[in-house]
């Protein structure tokens, strides 16, 4: 029997079955010498022409690949291709090649998970519209002869678009993270995945046994008797969690001593709130409005954004809270040229961008204003690590509400404003912050970065990437505690919000609103509502005086 582990997961369940380890043929561009430019064009035209057609078929079965047809037919794309062919004198297998490396290496270099695993959507729509070029298609998953685990080095939408669902019992792959399209495809089908395995490929062959514990992060190859029947019955234990979680999620978050917590959801388009609703979320904890922005050719107009957030305030009957552009010097956009930065994660970004270009950031404004006629919208600041800053964005949101005015056109006038606390300035100076701002939203994966001077994308640091850490947790208390003591809500918009380890220590602290991934919010709810109140403030009174990751750990475990 062999095991292999991962540390970070995102979904959850267990599967026992067969493995069928898939592995994929991957196009190459063919260097052939470029004789005709305009055949060349028309190569890559009817080529994209074809994979927009299945992608637009795909899309009408699964949201997901409405993206993907988006990325296919995006005039940025087309119009880099058309220039490398002119320019490079490069054929169209290469100039797509060359384009869409550009295209990936702009989702890699974010620092926003999400964001960077669209590299993977990159890359698919690359090998789809190359076997294309070549008058070949992809391989596919639709004719598995017995309920299997998928094993492959790394599955792209194409692959998982072919699946037959009612064969597939799990996924594990060798590549990938836990933001990926299979990740998130898993959790939207309650399927057991593992992604990021090391040396899975070389470990499994098809036919072998295998056990996947997604929660636990661990997978075993061939096991022995003795261990699938352990298996089995930890699985029919969560098969009935899984029942009354269901059960149990129209219900609100409330403790047995009658705390309410308000459970939120993390979304990044209209698409992403149209699901959230179905979880019964108590409202969006954190819109990020950058996709508007990333999945267009321009800069996204007033009335663009203003239908993008009405619709949202619309789907969403709770709080709606929408966060400014944060996009930066890590985070390009294909149509606006960044200067180079040696550091870009403390570099030109968020809300120091928005205010450099005050008349983008004032028609994101006035769209956000009037679609809070519309729905319970509030407005949150990223980055914020000054009070100048703060004031400048204030002025600014002010100028627009007078315009607004002036115009004979409704919004709230009461809408709130709020701010992410993510830095180490904005914890110092959280008191001053407090007076000036209706709420605060915790982001502790910038947070902890910065607090720890650990980049979390650095693997070889990834150990010192805890937000379990004492000077981390010591900080989200500071924040809490200043929060209540000028009477504004402390959220939280964190992947730590999900933490189940974190919860109840989260709730203890005081935290009010919890904003995590939709598929996360019956469990947040359920652990708070089978808790109490005492309980997770005595967790809390001796997370205060733990010093060392060791004390948190035996507190906490």
């Amino acid at each position: 029997m062999i095991k292999l582990t991962v540390n970070k997961t995102s979904s959850k369940g267990i599967a026992i079955g067969k493995a069928y380890k898939y592995e994929k043929r991957m196009f190459i561009p063919d260097a052939y010498k470029l004789s005709s430019k305009d055949e060349e064009k028309a190569k890559f035209d009817s080529s994209v022409e074809k994979v927009a057609q299945d992608l637009s078929k795909l899309a009408e079965k699964n949201d997901v690949f409405e993206g993907h047809y988006q990325l296919a037919i995006d005039p940025q794309i087309k119009e880099t291709v058309y220039s490398k062919i002119d320019t490079d004198a490069t054929n169209a297998e290469i100039s797509l090649k060359n384009t869409m490396d550009e295209f990936e290496q702009v989702f890699l270099s974010m620092d926003d998970d999400y964001m960077r695993q669209r590299a993977d959507d990159v890359k698919d729509i690359y090998q789809r519209v190359l076997a294309a070029m070549q008058n070949s298609s992809l391989a596919d998953l639709s004719n598995l002869d017995q309920d299997s685990i998928i094993i492959a080095k790394d599955l792209a939408p194409s692959d998982t678009a072919t699946v037959d669902y009612n064969k597939v019992i799990g996924f594990a792959t060798e590549l990938g993270g836990v933001t990926s399209h299979v990740s998130i495809m898993a959790r939207n089908k309650n399927l057991p995945a593992l992604l990021g395995v090391e040396d899975l490929m070389d470990n499994v062959k098809s036919g072998d046994t295998i056990i996947i514990d997604a929660k636990a992060g661990e997978i075993f190859i061939n096991p022995d008797q003795q261990t699938i029947d352990k298996y089995k019955a930890k699985k029919e234990k969560q098969l009935e969690m899984q029942a009354q979680l269901e059960k149990e999620a129209p219900l609100d978050a409330v403790t047995k001593d009658g705390k309410r917590a308000l459970v939120y959801a993390n979304v990044g388009n209209v698409d992403d709130v149209q699901n959230a609703v179905k979880s019964y979320i108590d409202g969006i904890g954190l819109f990020r409005s950058e996709f508007l922005y990333m999945e267009s050719n321009e800069f996204p107009s007033e009335e663009v954004q203003f239908e993008a957030y009405k619709q949202a305030v619309e789907l969403c009957k709770g709080e709606v809270i929408i966060r400014t552009l944060d996009i930066g010097g890590d985070k390009e956009l294909s149509y606006y040229e960044f200067e180079h930065e040696d550091n870009p994660f403390l570099g030109f970004r968020a809300i120091r961008l928005s205010l450099s270009m005050e008349d983008m950031f004032k028609t994101q404004l006035r769209a956000m204003l009037r679609a809070s006629a519309f729905g319970n919208l509030s407005i949150m600041y990223p980055m914020i690590v000054s009070m100048q800053e703060l004031d400048q964005a204030n002025k600014l949101l002010q100028q627009c509400k007078h315009d607004l005015d002036n115009d004979g056109i409704a919004y709230n006038k009461d809408i709130k404003v709020g701010m992410m606390i993510e830095t180490p300035s904005a914890v110092i100076e959280a008191d001053s912050f407090a007076q000036k701002v209706d709420f605060f939203s915790i982001g502790t994966n910038d947070l902890t970065q910065y607090l720890l001077a650990a980049d979390r994308g650095n693997k070889k640091i990834s150990y010192l990437y805890d937000s379990f850490n004492p000077a981390v947790l010591h900080s989200i208390q500071h924040i809490i505690d200043v929060g209540h003591k000028h009477n504004i809500i402390v959220g939280m918009c964190g992947e730590f919000a999900s933490d189940e380890r974190a919860c109840k220590l989260l709730l203890g602290m005081g935290l009010d609103e919890f904003s995590v991934s939709h598929t996360q919010v019956s469990t947040v709810k359920h652990i708070i509502r089978n808790t109490t109140l005492e309980e997770c403030q005595e967790i809390a009174k001796k997370i205060r005086n733990a010093n060392t990751k060791e004390e948190i750990d035996s507190i906490l475990d």
